[in-house]
């Protein structure tokens, strides 16, 4: 187990989804929602962005009712190559969301897919009542930190090693 491993998870917030710049998929990709049978390509697409095995089930299916149309996917032809999910906190007011399971297959890291994903899921959020989105990340994910400091999320700091990480985070980005 490495030391990223044994920390909490970092957190980052977005005060704000009203202020979303317009979503633009890039050129040469088309967006969708999840369809029946898209399991497999979830799992295929996280395993290969994440290093790792992760189940559908198990990080998606069945801690909340599946919303086809708040996991998207960025696809190339008909394959799936980025993916993010818009998750409800389950808040009673119902405007605090997260932006959930954002991956992008290797080969097309720096394309600015997960920047568009991401985008396309804050917009998902915000349209369906949301004002705030939350999210998950671990210190070494560099060039997803960098994504979504650019789309306005914030460091949230809520274990007494947060300060010091997020230093050293900023200072490497």
């Amino acid at each position: 187990m490495t030391v990223d491993q044994a920390l909490s998870k970092l957190v980052m917030k977005k005060e704000m989804l009203s202020d979303l710049p317009v979503f633009h998929c890039p050129t040469g990709y088309l967006i969708r929602h999840f369809e029946p049978d898209d399991e497999r390509n979830w799992e295929e697409l996280i395993r290969h962005s994440f290093t790792r095995e992760v189940k559908f089930a198990h990080k998606i299916s069945d801690h909340v009712p599946l919303y086809s149309d708040r996991l998207l996917f960025i696809c190339r032809g008909d394959q799936p190559v980025a993916t993010a999910t818009a998750w409800e906190s389950g808040s009673e007011d119902n405007k605090n969301w997260y932006l959930h399971m954002v991956g992008v297959l290797p080969e097309y890291s720096g394309k600015g897919l997960g920047y568009a994903v991401s985008l396309a899921v804050l917009h998902k959020i915000r349209d369906s009542g949301g004002t705030v989105a939350c999210l998950e990340t671990d210190d070494f994910r560099l060039p997803a930190i960098r994504i979504y400091l650019k789309l306005g999320f914030q460091p949230v700091y809520l274990d007494e090693s947060h300060p010091g990480r997020w230093e050293r985070i900023l200072q490497r980005l």
